[in-house]
């Protein structure tokens, strides 16, 4: 039988700063991964992730002349490159790219890209006799650099200089265009992972897909002292039933309960975790100081205060998560 001895309760009383970063990929080009974690959730300290890609802006069009294109004025957030502002984002002015055509051969791609210096340029794919989806091929799209965003793409197939026309241009999101926000994601603040909807293309050097740049900030945990009945927040399941014809249909439902302790205080107004009521916050949960094995529970903290005659001041506080607390053995 478990007993729980020697408790610790700690909270989120500071947060440190993590500065960009590219996340790991965990090989399948969808899920990556952070070297910093948990994630802190408190307002002003959040954490921002951000895949390289286009953000406003960017619209291709015929060029002036023989065998160039117009590109608008765009945003495309490339935290890290040059030119990029403290969230990541570069502005590119509008300008005019020149493309190439084939010189031996009849088909060629032009990739349009922003670069790492912030420039609009076009990268040529191998010359061939047809088009093909599959980068680095003959007739087929450029693996292009790895600190770069494509904006779309010129399909020549003719190898005469020519003004380009709007039908050689194309610009579908995740096939000629990269999107930072496509697709789309999810994030586990708890181990610091990102999950991507789908798998990203691997349309960069070496097959690689874009990058994924994070920044954040990890809590600093310190003990709160005088706590029992601490709860973790645990999911519970509920059966339902309908009652048909000849027997019965079952459907199970999932519900999350709320993470709660309670706190003895001082007077109940100068205490550390009343002034932190209505905020994200993480708690770290050790059911034997001595040992590595924890749990961690992020939510929005509620109180309710009890002025007992003669006693402590009675502080019971609700954690509400939006994620089950996770358990760590180590």
């Amino acid at each position: 039988m478990a007993i729980t001895r020697n408790p610790l309760l700690q909270y989120e009383s500071g947060q440190a700063f993590n500065d960009w970063e590219p996340m790991s990929d965990a090989g399948d080009d969808t899920t990556f991964s952070a070297t910093f974690a948990p994630w802190s959730g408190r307002a002003g300290f959040e954490t921002d992730v951000r895949p390289f890609g286009l953000a406003t802006g960017g619209t291709i069009s015929a060029g002036s002349g023989n065998d160039a294109v117009s590109v608008a004025s765009l945003t495309a957030y490339m935290p890290t490159v040059a030119g990029a502002d403290s969230t990541g984002l570069v502005v590119v002015a509008s300008g005019s790219v020149s493309v190439t055509r084939a010189s031996t051969s009849t088909h060629i791609i032009n990739s349009i890209i922003v670069d790492a210096s912030g420039a609009l340029v076009a990268v040529q794919g191998s010359e061939g006799t047809a088009f093909t989806e599959t980068r680095g091929e003959a007739g087929g799209p450029p693996f292009i650099p790895v600190d770069s965003v494509e904006i779309g793409q010129v399909r020549l197939a003719t190898s005469a200089a020519a003004p380009v026309s709007d039908t050689e241009i194309f610009q579908v999101v995740g096939t000629h265009r990269e999107r930072y926000d496509q697709p789309v994601w999810h994030t586990d603040p708890a181990s610091g992972d990102v999950t991507f909807a789908s798998e990203l293309p691997g349309i960069h050097t070496g097959g690689a897909p874009k990058k994924v740049m994070v920044r954040g900030y990890t809590p600093i945990f310190a003990e709160l002292p005088r706590v029992a009945a601490f709860v973790p927040a645990d999911e519970s399941n509920t059966v339902n039933s309908t009652q048909i014809y000849g027997g019965t249909l079952g459907s199970v439902s999932s519900s999350l309960s709320q993470a709660s302790f309670t706190h003895y205080g001082n007077d109940g107004i100068t205490d550390p975790i009343i002034k932190l009521k209505g905020e994200k916050l993480w708690f770290k949960w050790f059911q034997d100081k001595s040992k590595l094995a924890h749990s961690l529970t992020q939510g929005i903290v509620g109180v309710a205060r009890t002025y007992p005659a003669g006693d402590h001041v009675n502080i019971a506080v609700t954690v509400s998560a939006e994620q089950a607390t996770v358990d760590f053995d180590e």
